[in-house]
């Protein structure tokens, strides 16, 4: 059985890289979640890993708590609370829309490559601003809700659809209120290194980086952080898949100190010889 993988059709679809661990150039400012440009997406043949035609993926569930939810597997990841637009031309995929706009205005987006396929934790991507064109084409401005695990494949046709469970972080054994509190505080500060050295090597203004945090609790401000990290796919699907608040949060102060090491260095080479 075959999944379609979405792959991008023009260079429209172009992430734009806030922090990529990976990459050897300095990565861009973090407060720049992703290009508020529409995407476009076609359909190449891809195989679709078989662990999901199996019943379950990991322990049985009853299907009582599991609910089917329509999938579109893209090239990228979303993230709780992150806003994801998109153009939908295809066919099967103006169908899906048809759908949602006359039902919850819900579907799974889950990422999808040629290299590791397709994964089996998402994210639900909740439509909160559509625009039907006189094609049938669909703009639509999308908001990143909970996150879920692909249990089983329902059904292929005309879209796909899967049976899923949510998931949802689960208290840390070590992670006291404080302790995530003290956690989130330290990652949001190594943000502020990495935009305000960033900014100096691309000879940007200096200027006071503004609230990170933004008032959000540790778990949603543990996805926004996520969500800046584009251009390391498989970095920000580790974090995506992570049920511990704390967790998450070691791995990204992790990041972030390793690319504020990298930043540091390329600074000082640059002070050195500024012709470089």
């Amino acid at each position: 059985m075959a999944l379609h993988q979405l792959l991008p059709s023009t260079s429209t679809f172009t992430p734009t890289s806030s922090l990529n661990p990976t990459s050897n150039s300095p990565p861009s400012s973090l407060h720049h979640i992703r290009r508020r440009k529409f995407s476009n997406f076609r359909c190449s043949a891809s195989s679709f890993p078989e662990k999901h035609h199996n019943n379950s993926m990991n322990s049985p569930k009853p299907d009582d708590d599991l609910v089917e939810l329509p999938l579109f597997p893209l090239p990228l990841i979303l993230f709780p609370g992150a806003i994801l637009p998109l153009q939908i031309f295809e066919f099967r995929y103006r169908i899906m829309m048809h759908t949602l706009l006359h039902t919850d205005l819900r579907f799974g987006v889950v990422y999808s490559d040629s290299l590791t396929g397709t994964a089996s934790v998402g994210c639900v991507g909740e439509i909160v601003k559509h625009e039907r064109l006189v094609d049938d084409r669909f703009f639509l401005i999308c908001k990143g809700q909970e996150r879920f695990r692909i249990t089983r494949i329902a059904r292929t046709k005309p879209y796909l659809v899967a049976a899923v469970s949510w998931l949802e972080d689960k208290p840390s054994g070590d992670g006291a209120p404080e302790d995530l509190e003290m956690l989130a505080t330290e990652v949001e500060g190594y943000m502020r290194d990495v935009i305000r050295l960033s900014n100096r090597l691309s000879e940007k203004p200096e200027k006071e980086v503004g609230d990170l945090r933004r008032n959000l609790f540790p778990t949603p401000f543990s996805f926004f952080v996520g969500s800046t990290f584009e251009g390391a796919p498989r970095e920000q699907q580790a974090l995506l898949e992570l049920e511990d608040t704390a967790a998450r949060l070691r791995r990204e102060k992790d990041t972030l100190r390793n690319t504020l090491n990298y930043l540091s260095a390329a600074s000082a080479v640059k002070d050195v010889f500024p012709s470089a």
